[in-house]
């Protein structure tokens, strides 16, 4: 699915209603530079979640955690991870095949 947005508050729009219709075990992958607006969608699906956390870049934690919505919502920013080592390090399988999105 691609959607072009040209707003903050379009793209946030759009993440909270592909959250209204994500079920736990899904994962959405964002990829663009820096500043393209993935966070912002995050911040959107959060909120199509339920979730009310102040969502922020997990760049220097690789994952964030946030619960208290429908779904629990694993934030993974793998900019920084260069190998497929460095990836199983973060311990990725139990968030993928989990209860979350």
């Amino acid at each position: 699915m691609n959607n072009e947005t040209h707003s903050p508050t379009q793209t946030r729009e759009i993440a909270a209603e592909l959250a209204s219709r994500t079920d736990a075990g899904d994962v959405i992958c964002l990829n663009g530079d820096l500043a393209a607006g993935k966070t912002e969608f995050v911040k959107g699906f959060a909120q199509g979640l339920g979730v009310i956390e102040m969502i922020t870049s997990p760049t220097f934690t690789i994952v964030n955690e946030y619960s208290g919505g429908r779904l629990p919502l694993y934030h993974f920013d793998v900019y920084r991870i260069s190998s497929l080592e460095q990836m199983q390090d973060t311990g990725y399988e139990e968030y993928f095949y989990g209860d979350g999105v």
